[in-house]
């Protein structure tokens, strides 16, 4: 296998299947609300400007990890380090399309087994080195960045060659390598009429030793769970031995330790099995775009949906600011757009708020699902838009950090965040992060547009998912980001939420932990840590304060 096998790339996201360009209406309204440079910024240099420091590892480390895991997976040519340099958060696109990879590891480790994990944390250890487990690459809080901390070095352990996948069929489980792509699991899968269900955003380029290590959310997770639902059992290797849950359906024997693991982050070690639920392969699927007036009257209707245990596989409410957003950067001149259009204004909903759900699973069960969703929605408001609106989602339910490549190299700031709280809360924590952004961003002297959906339904509350851009200041881009940041933080403690529902803590939420889970949480997890990791090399600056 190629080491840089469904690789991003080195300054962005990956290539896209389709050209992803920016409709004529998307970029007027960005142009007359966020006041574009003249100039857009410079494109990202070639990868030989690319500043990067020399190797760090001494020499007998490098031998030693050669003669672990095979001489030709031990990288240290400039691409492969700079690949593993940094994730996809704004800080860490800014720095890349900046030409900044000094940070990169000193050098690349592919092992082909546990044996070998075992292996290179040993020699690490020995010679203070520290390690990063790397997936696909697409964390977005700064979760893969690999710092040193105070160890000498540092290695990204790159974990592509743990690929293996074997399915129990009758018991409706898959135990997977940490380092296959979610994607390609999804493929293996399908060839044998199961699915995983799961898929985020980062679906082409995440590994499912990511998903795991960061409890991700799927956008179908409403209806399938969220990874660590999925989660029945897995392997870890750490510094100081292997760790094995069991892959049963329940137990009562003490805390779980399968808790424990995931969302681990890679600070306690390297996850490199997971035994997930899987589910026999949909053979319908449907999904429909709905509007309601007003974003309370849409989560009144999902709170519904879920009380009534008639949730939706997928379910997505996007606010009257991100709704406006969608419609311009997806727009076309087309009949049936203007159509739509008319439409809506005919119908009172010129400034709605657009919903797509999904159903899948068996034929009479879909449609027996979407009637009584359908019957719930219409009774909140809810205006049917047929399936034209679902089928267009599913097209372009991964172009978002396409598009984003798009709007950086505009000279946009754009990133986003999420959070999750109870119903009764969710009004307040949706206004005061929008209110926080808002005003944040307004200090750069550009008004800011602050878009938020819902995502993920649950009983007791939902999600929100917001995403915020407003023109980069040259000069002052980190500044702009950091501040947003920590004011969307801020609100989100005040308000009730999570400080992450499913982006993980990394670097950038760690300030926040303390508020998350109190000081003796954080001894807790500290204490594990020690045992499990006594010399501090696993992915140090991550997940504890």
């Amino acid at each position: 296998m190629s080491a840089d096998h469904a690789a991003l790339n080195w300054w962005g996201w990956g290539d896209p299947a389709e050209p992803v360009e920016l409709p004529a209406e998307g970029e007027r309204l960005l142009r007359s609300e966020l006041g574009l440079p003249d100039r857009p910024p410079a494109s990202p240099p070639a990868l030989e400007e690319v500043r990067i420091g020399e190797p760090a590892l001494p020499g007998d480390a490098l031998d030693a990890l050669g003669e672990a895991v095979g001489t030709e997976h031990v990288l240290t040519d400039r691409l492969s380090r700079v690949r593993r340099t940094a994730g996809r958060s704004y800080p860490d696109l800014f720095r890349l399309r900046s030409g900044d990879a000094s940070a990169a590891p000193d050098a690349v480790v592919m092992p082909g087994s546990d044996a070998q994990v075992a292996a290179v944390l040993e020699i690490c250890g020995a010679e203070r080195v520290a390690v990063v487990p790397f997936g696909g690459g697409t964390s977005v809080v700064g979760g893969i960045e690999p710092l040193r901390g105070e160890l000498d070095a540092v290695i990204a352990l790159d974990l592509a060659r743990l690929d293996s996948l074997s399915t129990d069929p009758v018991s409706l489980t898959a135990t997977i390598g940490a380092g296959l792509p979610g994607r390609t699991a999804e493929a293996r899968l399908q060839a044998r009429e199961l699915t995983l269900g799961h898929f985020p955003q980062s679906f082409e380029f995440g590994s499912i030793g990511g998903y795991v290590a960061t409890r991700s959310a799927g956008q179908a997770s409403t209806g399938y769970g969220r990874i660590d639902k999925l989660v029945l059992g897995l392997r870890l290797i750490s510094p100081a031995g292997e760790l094995v849950v069991k892959p049963i359906p329940a137990s009562a024997a003490g805390p779980s330790l399968r808790e424990l693991v995931v969302g681990s982050e890679g600070v306690l070690g390297v996850i490199t099995e997971a035994t997930l639920a899987v589910r026999r392969l949909p053979r319908a699927r449907r999904y429909e775009g709905w509007s309601f007036r007003s974003f309370a009257a849409g989560c009144d209707a999902f709170r519904a949906l879920e009380h009534e245990q008639a949730a939706p596989d997928v379910a997505r409410l996007s606010d009257e600011e991100e709704t406006r957003m969608a419609m311009a950067m997806s727009s076309s001149d087309s009949l049936a757009t203007r159509a739509g259009r008319a439409y809506l204004r005919a119908r009172g909903h010129r400034n709605g708020c657009i919903v797509i759900v999904g159903w899948e699973g068996e034929q009479p069960a879909v449609a027996a699902r979407a009637a009584d969703g359908a019957r719930i929605l219409r009774a909140h408001g809810g205006l049917a838009l047929g399936s034209r609106p679902g089928r267009a989602w599913l097209h372009s339910r991964y172009l978002g950090p396409y598009l984003r490549d798009v709007l950086l190299g505009m000279g946009i700031l754009v990133e986003t965040l999420e959070t999750a709280t109870t119903w009764s809360r969710l009004p307040n924590l949706h206004q005061g992060v929008t209110r926080a952004l808002i005003d944040a961003l307004a200090q750069s002297g550009s008004r800011p547009l602050v878009g938020c959906h819902v995502s993920h339904l649950y009983p007791a509350g939902a999600s929100l998912y917001f995403t915020f851009m407003t023109r980069a200041e040259p000069g002052a881009e980190l500044d702009q980001w950091r501040a947003a940041k920590e004011a969307a933080s801020r609100a989100i403690v005040e308000n009730g939420g999570t400080i992450t529902h499913h982006h993980a803590v990394g670097r950038d939420h760690l300030a926040w932990m303390r508020d998350e889970v109190g000081d003796l949480g954080i001894e807790l997890l500290r204490a594990a840590k020690e045992r499990l990791d006594p010399g501090g090399i696993m992915n140090p600056g991550k997940l504890i304060p």
